[in-house]
């Protein structure tokens, strides 16, 4: 959760902070399987916001997203999808 969060916080105050979203996009890898979907959904959001590519985190977030699209609260979808469309990433697994 704390992933998630800082790069949530970091893009809300228009904080671009490469070393430290490298350092997240790292971590989120690692631990991304254990994020609810409003993790997911932030750190989407996060990265698209700051306008950083990174195109292995996004892909972790579509399969894992895919995975738990049920449990996820509207905002939430619309917020990945957001995110997803405005980096003009495709994840076909998770948005066909």
């Amino acid at each position: 959760q704390e992933v998630a969060t800082t790069a949530w916080a970091f893009a809300t105050l228009g904080i671009p902070a490469p070393q430290l979203f490298n350092a997240i996009v790292r971590e989120s890898e690692k631990r991304i399987g254990s994020f609810n979907p409003q993790e997911l959904a932030n750190t989407a959001w996060a990265f698209t916001t700051i306008g950083m590519r990174a195109p292995q985190l996004f892909d972790a977030i579509a399969r894992e997203s895919e995975q738990r699209i049920d449990s996820f609260m509207p905002q939430g979808l619309a917020n990945t999808a957001w995110a997803f469309a405005t980096l003009g990433v495709p994840a076909p697994e998770l948005f066909d």
